[in-house]
């Protein structure tokens, strides 16, 4: 049985804990305020952007001339995978169930003969990915240095997988990220971002062009070449914030379990050195009593 020395050590770390979870939870609890308002906030832009997207790829998906941006190099034999993670832990099971995903879809289209490569966004879902595929990895993009999650960090990442893409480096790319929901929920996912033509066929409905008359200065072409790396860089941006919401709300769920469970154990050893102190009376009065009547 431990002392009562060592029960006393016990809860005051266990309240040392306790502490500082207590302020995690509520410094998540601010930063997830901001962050849910910020992916509430590109949502309406990144779908107005697709769909301004499906409406021009209507009339340049059958041309000769559409770029491979948007209709892809005709071949499905390399896949890029962008994994974006947190850069860091203490959120439960957020990062994990993201890599997770990752793994499943890496196992699928190896079997399928697919030619796998990785891009990790995020230090953590690099450090559980590596232990398995690091032969796959040829990227990894941190937030070190980074206050606030950007169009000018979405524009690097966005530049750099464009560039990939245009040297031959891969012929489709996939995210896998998390989907906010809400404070207690966040939704693992896989979908398409290049070619654009099937992300935009899977996340939005194309508008009834029919009998309709326009015209598009320059012309469409012109301009799918300017919006379609921005529309890259768009969809970047609004899977990391809507990541950093999820990171956030997963954090302080987390946080607050944690508290909850270190106040339950407080209770747990303050009972039990209670009764170790009890018993240590009971047999110091014992040995007393004792000792005085054998005197």
């Amino acid at each position: 049985m431990a002392s009562l020395k060592d029960l006393r050590n016990r809860i005051a770390s266990v309240k040392s804990t306790q502490k500082i979870t207590k302020a995690m939870q509520m410094v998540s609890a601010a930063k997830l305020r901001r962050a849910q308002e910020a992916a509430e906030a590109a949502r309406p832009y990144a779908g107005r952007m697709a769909a301004v997207m499906a409406n021009l790829s209507n009339s340049m998906a059958g041309t000769p001339g559409a770029s491979p941006l948007l209709v892809g190099t005709g071949k499905d034999d390399t896949r890029l995978l962008l994994v974006m993670t947190a850069d860091r832990g203490l959120c439960g099971g957020f990062n994990t169930n993201i890599a997770r995903l990752a793994r499943t879809r890496i196992n699928e289209l190896q079997r399928a003969g697919k030619t796998v490569k990785i891009v990790c966004v995020g230090k953590k879902g690099f450090d559980q990915l590596k232990r398995q595929f690091a032969s796959l990895i040829v990227e990894m993009v941190d937030f070190k240095g980074e206050k606030t999650l950007n169009g000018a960090v979405a524009g690097r990442i966005g530049d750099k997988i464009t560039y990939m893409f245009e040297a031959g480096e891969f012929d489709v790319c996939e995210i896998i990220a998390s989907e906010f929901v809400s404070v207690i929920s966040q939704k693992p996912y896989s979908k398409v971002l290049i070619p654009a033509l099937d992300a935009i066929d899977e996340g939005v409905e194309r508008p009834d062009t029919a009998g309709a008359i326009y015209e598009a200065e320059p012309d469409e072409e012109s301009i799918l070449n300017v919006l379609l790396p921005r529309y890259v860089t768009t969809v970047i941006l609004s899977t990391l914030l809507e990541n950093s919401a999820g990171e956030m709300g997963a954090r302080m769920a987390a946080m607050d379990n944690a508290t909850r469970n270190a106040g339950e154990l407080i209770d747990k050893l303050n009972l039990l050195y209670n009764r170790t102190r009890q018993a240590q009376i009971t047999t110091e009065l014992t040995e007393i009593i004792s000792g005085a009547e054998a005197l």
